[in-house]
């Protein structure tokens, strides 16, 4: 693995100053910076062989077609897919949560099922399910959370029945850090023949993600979520799923055939990515993949947990601090408050000194709602990183404190 200067030195924009003050970026759950490579990359297509693909016979348009499928490939690869036709690029994670939400749901839920998600989940793996619901007259079933923030499975194993249709749950909470036991999750599903959709968000970017080991039959991430670009992402889907659902969009390209009378639909994957794709963002997450694979997923893991252990030995030596999602399984997030101080303020001070933190609900209110807090100050951290500038936070929430004392 490459020393901590060398890997600082591939994300440019670590040398930013804020405020005259050195950039310390902690607010890496809801976006990771981009390094060198993946900039390169971008500029590389729109420069060299920016053109449509699929669709074109010349040289460029076979260049950018190439390209894009090397980039499903690398997605493949990565997370260990059987098939490149089991990756639909889309948006996001947003995007392909709702693809589901909308497609399975057309297919296999009727009035009275029922869809189990968690009370950790982001609103981006809440209100498509709602909204499905109410169209299909189905029923949301949460799995409630204890005061650690970790799911409670015999609550999970209470509300499973015949009328549950999907299990939709979060693989990492993005609010409190929490790892939830999806190989748990997805192993009693499966054994009432339930299907699983996994939100990778926060997961994707932290471990080594397997979805042969995992057998979750959906699997949904962001791009940029992984210091790849944004507006791209990937849904994964195992092939008879994908098979059975119908397209959640038309237009160009998903199509074999296209009569006033009648249309028919392409083969997998591309019946599902209607319309000019993002394939520049497509390509760049393959670089991105690639360069998380040259670190090592082993390596980042390590030492992202190094830092979690660090930062919670900091932070709870400050008086008035407390700490949101205390699971010992977790990933380098640390959310908090700082007794009668507004989550907002505390970050707007941070921010004068130089340092990016996320404050809020992180999209995800209801969360926040099971702790009876209207919000929290979130540090991510990952293996960019450093000890001392966990020091420096430390060091600006003693001054918040002291301000607000």
């Amino acid at each position: 693995m490459k020393n901590i200067a060398e890997i600082r030195a591939d994300f440019p924009i670590l040398n930013t100053k804020v405020y005259g003050k050195p950039l310390v970026y902690f607010d890496n759950g809801a976006t990771t910076q981009k390094p060198q490579c993946v900039i390169d990359t971008m500029n590389e297509v729109y420069t060299t062989y920016n053109a449509n693909i699929h669709r074109g016979v010349h040289a460029i348009s076979d260049r950018a077609s190439e390209e894009y499928e090397k980039a499903r490939e690398k997605v493949r690869s990565f997370i260990n897919a059987d098939k490149r036709e089991e990756i639909v690029f889309t948006s996001g994670t947003t995007a392909s949560i709702n693809a589901v939400a909308f497609s399975f749901g057309e297919r296999f839920i009727k009035k009275g099922d029922e869809i189990i998600i968690s009370n950790l989940e982001h609103h981006a793996n809440i209100v498509p399910w709602q909204m499905m619901c109410d169209r299909k007259g189905a029923k949301l079933k949460i799995i409630p959370v204890n005061d650690n923030g970790e799911i409670i499975p015999e609550e999970y194993h209470k509300i499973l029945s015949a009328k549950t249709r999907l299990v939709a749950v979060t693989q990492v909470s993005n609010a409190l850090g929490t790892i939830l036991p999806v190989n748990e999750i997805i192993e009693a599903a499966h054994a009432m023949n339930i299907p699983v959709l996994i939100d990778g968000a926060q997961g994707i970017q932290h471990g080594v993600t397997d979805v042969e080991k995992l057998d979750c039959d959906f699997y949904a991430f962001s791009g940029h979520k992984i210091y790849g670009p944004t507006g791209i992402g990937v849904l994964y889907g195992k092939e008879k799923w994908l098979t059975d659902m119908p397209p959640y969009q038309g237009g160009g390209d998903m199509v074999e055939n296209v009569t006033f009378e009648k249309t028919t639909y392409n083969e997998l994957p591309f019946k599902f990515e209607a319309g000019t794709m993002n394939f520049p963002g497509a390509i760049g997450l393959g670089t991105a993949l690639d360069y998380v694979l040259s670190i090592g997923r082993e390596n980042i893991a390590a030492r992202e947990q190094e830092l979690l252990e660090y930062a919670a030995t900091r932070l709870a030596g400050i008086k008035g601090l407390k700490i949101y999602g205390n699971s010992p399984a977790k990933i380098s997030t640390i959310s908090f408050l700082l007794n009668n101080i507004h989550q907002y303020d505390t970050g707007m001070v941070l921010d004068k000194l130089g340092i990016a933190v996320r404050t809020g609900t992180h999209c995800a209110q209801p969360v926040m709602d099971r702790f009876g807090i209207d919000g929290t100050v979130r540090a991510s951290m990952c293996f960019y990183n450093t000890k001392e500038e966990i020091n420096i936070l430390g060091t600006g929430i003693e001054k918040v404190i002291s301000m607000f004392s």
